[in-house]
């Protein structure tokens, strides 16, 4: 395992005002620190998800680690092959080459605080899935962009039971 040593010389502060916000309820997802600010040791953003709603359908990340804090409510999480329950105040840290997901249980809100180490330029992965949810790009385009992003899209029969029944 490589040691990262971050390249950045001032604090990183983002206030909650300032923060860009891509889409609405029921998916609301904050930009907070992407990559680049933080000298590459991480980007994080938080995801509030409404009623039971599907956050991130399964995927990998094969040179980030991903860090899920649960800020309020309940949240659905694939780790690998195993589907965790996680509640307000709990941590699920996700480690590289793993397959995990996220979405709101079933009935539940979930705030959920996410980062990812190293970082990752993200932020303009997010307004691609903005550009998807409005219709402006195909679904298929994030495929063209999975390793620009380390993002690789997968299928998870554990995480269908687990949303599905």
């Amino acid at each position: 395992m490589s040691l990262i040593t971050p390249d950045f010389e001032e604090s990183v502060i983002v206030r909650a005002a300032e923060a860009e916000v891509i889409g609405a309820a029921p998916v609301t997802i904050r930009l907070l620190a992407d990559s680049s600010a933080t000298g590459g040791a991480l980007s994080t953003h938080r995801v509030t998800l409404a009623a039971g709603a599907n956050g991130a359908n399964p995927h990998r990340h094969d040179k980030s680690a991903e860090l899920f804090y649960m800020v309020d409510g309940t949240a659905q999480l694939l780790s690998g092959d195993q589907v965790v329950t996680a509640e307000r105040g709990d941590l699920v840290v996700v480690p590289p080459g793993a397959h995990h997901a996220f979405a709101a249980a079933p009935g539940e809100d979930a705030d959920i605080l996410i980062v990812i180490t190293p970082g990752v330029e993200r932020f303009e992965y997010f307004r691609h899935l903005e550009r998807i949810a409005f219709g402006k790009v195909p679904p298929e385009s994030l495929l063209d962009v999975q390793e620009l992003y380390d993002t690789y899209f997968l299928t998870s029969p554990a995480w269908e039971q687990a949303r599905h029944h």
